[in-house]
């Protein structure tokens, strides 16, 4: 008899997960017609094949076979989420747009974990994500670039490539992370690695620069040390904002005395939602701008594009000459004026995508999009490197080519690069990261001269790493 109940037993959960497999391979919607694609196995949908590691800078296989088979907009399923993605421009672009209408803001499960349930939920509002825009554009937006930050960027250059001259070899994501880690901190907190007495600013930019070369996206054991590692930073964060809020110390009018003035007005704000917001730029910083640097100085160091050098010393070295005083420091015309410079810029964030996976909005409400419905609840993803590496717009997509952007129109630009995200959700820290760079290669390529060492070999697995690095030597120019 208990064989029996066992058998019978056996063969319901059989039956049940059999059903329960063929609905979650078949998802069904009320409203219309689902995107072609594939869900992949109950519950982890087609995540392995997802996060498969592919050793190039073009579009990752993943994303290429589905595309190929099912189009421009497909849907698929990856931990656990229902998602629909698209390499599409105009689908994508009509999403942006419908920020605050049918869609909000939206990241992985672990990423909402760091972030904390505050920010995901407040951000989906307008008047928050109003906020948080204006708060960063104050501190490092245009105005302060042009009166205050280009000169500290062109000091810290120098000062940091000064320091990389004299070491045998320096990996270049481990260098300007550390390098924007403590112009960050400085910016944010007041802090100055030389002088610096606060216990946990050290403490906390100490950490920061422990765990650079820890990627923020690869899964098993590091992606959850990194996970751990953020929610540490987070409670370093929290300590330095509650030290500020007890000191009796003259206010510094820096971006951490504006958040405590503005806990005490903004109902949304508290101490946690403060903490993120710190800890959220600070990562977003060193982790996009670093990986940046990288790409560039991995063709800028290819033997295969010596043009791009010497017209990127051109243009910097005319810029000197024009000066009344050759040793005067770079002003906002100066920085206006460099064009081959924002080309090199713009094609080494083509090749970056530095928003691993792609951009993710939720759906508020049933999207209805080329005949198709995508449902409440699911995920939406604008495939940024696949657009980005399409051959249509980008012609020879993975030929690292500056004079293409002479002749792209804008509507390629507008719609098929978006480096920043794109919508009402364009970064506001667009420009903050075009300055810094541009300002780096000036004093790079006019006092400063560098070789390859070892390293350059690219991994998407989701988000952009190097095997083994990209490490170069450093030396000063010899004045003539």
């Amino acid at each position: 008899m208990w064989s029996v109940v066992v058998l019978f037993l056996i063969a319901l959960g059989t039956i049940s997960f059999t059903h329960y497999a063929y609905r979650w391979s078949n998802p069904k919607c009320k409203n219309g017609k689902l995107p072609p694609g594939s869900m992949g196995f109950p519950l982890i949908g087609e995540t392995i094949q997802f996060l498969i590691p592919s050793y190039s800078l073009d579009t990752p296989p993943f994303i290429k076979k589905r595309v190929s088979r099912y189009g421009t907009l497909f849907k698929t399923s990856l931990v656990g989420k229902k998602m629909v993605i698209t390499t599409d421009p105009e689908i994508s672009n009509y999403i942006f747009m419908e920020e605050g209408k049918s869609v909000h803001l939206c990241y992985m499960d672990s990423f909402d974990n760091f972030l904390g349930e505050a920010l995901i939920n407040t951000t989906a509002t307008a008047y928050i994500h109003k906020y948080l825009k204006n708060l960063v554009l104050n501190h490092f937006g245009n105005e302060s670039l042009k009166h205050k930050l280009l000169l500290k960027f062109e000091l810290m250059a120098n000062e940091a490539l000064n320091s990389w001259s004299t070491q045998p070899s320096v990996e270049v994501k481990e260098c300007t992370a550390i390098m924007i880690i403590e112009l960050v901190l400085k910016e944010q907190l007041g802090y100055d690695s030389t002088k610096s007495t606060n216990n946990f600013v050290n403490m906390l930019s100490e950490f920061m620069k422990g765990i650079i070369n820890i990627p923020l996206n690869v899964p098993g054991t590091n992606y959850h040390r990194c996970m751990k590692n953020q929610k540490k930073v987070l409670e370093l964060m929290k300590d330095i904002l509650r030290e500020r809020q007890n000191s009796t110390e003259e206010r510094r009018g820096d971006f951490l005395d504006q958040l405590i003035d503005d806990i005490k007005k903004e109902k949304f704000l508290n101490d946690e939602f403060a903490s993120v917001v710190m800890t959220a730029i600070v990562f977003a910083s060193f982790e996009t701008i670093s990986t940046a640097f990288s790409v560039a100085m991995m063709f800028l160091t290819d033997q295969q594009e010596p043009l791009v050098v010497k017209q990127l010393l051109e243009e910097h070295e005319a810029i000197i000459k024009r000066r009344e005083n050759v040793n005067s420091q770079l002003t906002w015309q100066e920085y206006k004026s460099m064009t081959f410079t924002s080309q090199v810029i713009n094609e080494t964030l083509r090749m970056t995508n530095g928003i691993p996976g792609g951009i993710m909005r939720k759906t508020t409400k049933d999207v209805h999009i080329n005949g198709y419905v995508i449902p409440k609840g699911w995920i939406i993803m604008v495939g940024q490197i696949a657009m980005h590496m399409n051959p249509d717009k980008f012609e020879d997509p993975l030929s690292f080519n500056p004079w293409r952007w002479n002749d792209i129109g804008s509507n390629v630009i507008g719609k098929s690069f978006i480096p920043f995200g794109g919508g009402k959700r364009n970064c506001a820290g667009a420009e903050f990261s075009k300055v810094l760079m541009s300002v780096f290669f000036h004093v790079l390529v006019t006092k400063f001269s560098w070789t390859k060492i070892k390293g350059r070999q690219p991994i998407r697995c989701p988000g952009l790493l190097f095997k083994d690095g990209v490490n170069i030597k450093i030396s000063q120019k010899q004045i003539e």
